[in-house]
């Protein structure tokens, strides 16, 4: 996909320039006159790099410019004037602007200063090539990421990921299946947690006629059905002892006894682990096996919760807007830019998986065309509340108290106990918050 390049100018002739030659060197381009006309599209798509002026009609294109990067800090702008002066090249690129070009402009300078920002920004994207990619952002870490996937599936070594619930462990698993040369063999997945301990190694190494009681037929299990292909093993911690000694041996020779058999079967699969817990500390509470840990962990991939990369947020909305509009045949909606940054300040202790449910809800139950922070504020609350307490014997004031003092307290959680982000995110004032919290004996510090 080609580069985006949006440029904002009041001066026609500029854009008009602009963009024909840039889409001769193979860009796609889209023109503003105005930063709030931007702004607003903004809500719907960004592209890989932005120009602004300083200077537009009844706007000040700096304001614009501490707007874009408080929504989208990783946006890469360059600002241009025709009256530039060194402090006010110097104020731009304080206030978050990647570089400051004066007019007029030189179209050789432009290019290169366009390859250049898109580079910085994304180091490794010319070195990842894959093929299938549906691990949305851009961030530091999930190019890491991507670059982990793309250098696994070269290969047919194993890979152990690791991350929390949630951040997308699966998807990662799946894509380096779906970028080796294992792609049209089978891939196969068992969560080994939800598996009870007496059926794991019938459904790992499958079983015989009569191997146990309710065993009436001969089953294949998944190592067998992944031959060829690729094994995924979830939550591989959570496995037992014994069934991780058998588990290592098939690994280490490639063949495997049903239970209840006696016939060796060989097999050629490429395995894919996953924990959402330490495996050292496994290691070490003896819950897990060293010998296996080794054997697995040949490219480690670390997933980063979302709290860690807010600023793939914004596309990660947009992506999962999109897709529930599209699932469910919704009238096109957006989320404003408050809503926007009001996602982005929240800690996501579900990671990406939440934040999927939580814009599913959203995008469903909100009724105007545009999403926002109290709609947001509204949606987001209802989501990750608990059961819905009862306070019997409480009349309604006493029972509202309460609810309000719980309100607060769980909104104090989730923001680590940041009073401004807190206020921000109940839609108070500062000031007000902590009246409140005094109000209804709030203790910060027991919380």
């Amino acid at each position: 996909m080609n580069a985006k390049v949006c440029i904002i100018d009041d001066d026609k002739n500029v854009r008009n320039s602009l963009k024909e030659i840039l889409e001769d060197e193979g860009y796609e381009v889209q023109l503003y006159a105005s930063g709030k006309s931007c702004l607003k599209q903004l809500e719907k798509e960004r592209p890989s790099v932005l120009f602004l002026d300083v200077w537009l009609n009844n706007e000040d294109g700096l304001e614009i410019l501490k707007e874009i990067k408080k929504i989208y800090p990783t946006l890469p702008i360059i600002m241009i004037s025709g009256h530039a002066t060194i402090e006010l090249a110097v104020q731009a690129t304080k206030m978050g602007a990647d570089d400051f070009l004066e007019k007029p402009l030189s179209i050789q300078t432009v290019l290169e200063k366009i390859d250049k920002v898109l580079q910085i920004k994304n180091p490794q994207i010319k070195e990842i090539q894959l093929e299938y990619d549906e691990l949305i952002g851009n961030s530091e870490q999930i190019l890491k990421v991507k670059q982990a996937i793309a250098q696994a599936a070269k290969t047919n070594v194993r890979v152990f990921i690791y991350g929390e619930n949630g951040t997308g462990k699966e998807l990662v698993a799946r894509m380096i299946y779906k970028n080796s040369e294992r792609k049209d063999k089978p891939f196969v997945d068992i969560n080994c947690a939800a598996i009870p301990e007496d059926l794991i190694e019938s459904e790992l190494f499958g079983h015989e006629k009569g191997a146990f009681t309710g065993a009436i037929e001969r089953r294949i299990g998944k190592f067998e059905q992944a031959n060829g292909g690729t094994l995924f093993l979830d939550e591989i911690c959570d496995m037992s002892l014994s069934t991780q000694a058998k588990v290592l041996r098939v690994i280490e020779e490639q063949q495997l006894t049903r239970v209840g058999g006696t016939e060796k079967i060989a097999i050629d699969v490429r395995i894919i682990a996953a924990t959402n817990i330490d495996p050292l500390q496994a290691i070490k509470e003896g819950k897990f096996r060293e010998d296996l840990y080794y054997r697995l962990n040949v490219i480690p991939i670390i997933m980063p919760p979302l709290r860690e990369r807010i600023t793939d947020i914004p596309l990660l909305l947009d992506h999962f807007l999109k897709k529930t509009i599209e699932a469910n045949q919704l009238e096109p909606k957006v989320f404003t830019s408050a809503a926007i940054e009001l996602l982005s300040q929240y800690n996501w202790p579900g990671n990406v998986r939440e934040l999927k449910n939580v814009v599913e809800r959203l995008v469903i139950l909100t009724n105007d065309t545009k999403i926002d922070v109290d709609h947001v504020r509204e949606g987001l609350f209802n989501f990750i509340q608990e059961k819905e307490e009862d306070f019997p014997g409480l009349d309604l004031r006493s029972a509202r108290r309460e609810f309000e003092k719980n309100y607060i307290i769980k909104a104090l959680k989730q923001f680590d106990k940041n009073i401004s982000k807190t206020a921000k995110f109940l839609g108070m004032e500062r000031t007000h918050l902590h009246k409140k919290i005094k109000s209804l004996n709030i203790k910060i510090e027991e919380i």
